[in-house]
């Protein structure tokens, strides 16, 4: 059986969150913008491989970053081998925050 690489969609709201929490961090200090950029791309790397984590709430899987206080908010399509990242958000908000 051949191993599947799974695409990531990122929603735009997710792009926002990301640019957002990029800027918070290069602001509060020089290079950690930088930091958490390459901390998320490495767990996109790693759910591109397994995105099979815990349902959290309403189908929706959470991987908490271990280094930054933000978890990666995703749906998984699994026939069409892919995973919609909805929101990347600090931990102490509310998820209902993207839902629409």
């Amino acid at each position: 059986m051949s191993e599947h690489k799974f695409e990531i969609i990122l929603e735009p709201d997710a792009l926002i969150d990301i640019q957002d929490a990029i800027d918070y961090y290069e602001n509060e200090q020089s290079g950690l913008g930088i930091k958490f950029e390459q901390a998320l791309n490495k767990l996109f790397l790693s759910l591109e491989k397994s995105p099979f984590y815990a349902v959290r709430y309403d189908e929706v899987l959470c991987l908490p970053m271990k280094k930054f206080p933000y978890m990666i908010h995703y749906t998984l399509n699994e026939p069409n081998f892919n995973f919609v990242v909805r929101a990347v958000l600090h931990t102490s908000l509310n998820p209902a925050k993207w839902k629409r």
